[in-house]
């Protein structure tokens, strides 16, 4: 009997454990990233404030986008992961950021000769 007693407490204390475990709601804290650390422009510091409560902003700039893909991809954070939606105002700020400091890239155009008049 007492062997049963200990192991149903070691399993309740493991399902607690577990438990409390679960509960915790993992958050991102940027580290080593500040607005400073990315291009200069009206609406830096509020886009970088917006995204960095969720993920790093290095993620942001590696991305280039049309004003339109941007728009496309708030609305999927918002509708796919729960982010908050922006007020029309701060929608605007960091749309207008993102278009300017990371407008879409051109395609590579593979090899070029350096020697070929172009």
């Amino acid at each position: 009997m007492p062997l049963r007693r200990i192991g149903l407490v070691a399993t309740a204390l493991a399902l607690a454990l577990v438990g409390a475990a679960l509960a915790q709601t993992p958050t991102f804290t940027p580290r080593d990233e500040n607005p400073e650390d990315y291009p200069a422009g009206p609406g830096r510091d509020d886009t970088f404030y917006a995204c960095t409560p969720c993920h790093g902003f290095k993620i942001v700039a590696q991305q280039g986008q049309s004003r339109r893909q941007w728009e496309d991809t708030l609305d999927w954070m918002t509708e796919r992961h729960k982010m908050p939606p922006l007020d029309a105002k701060l929608r605007q700020t960091v749309l207008d950021y993102l278009e300017a400091a990371y407008p879409p890239r051109t395609a590579p155009r593979g090899f070029q000769n350096p020697f070929q008049a172009r």
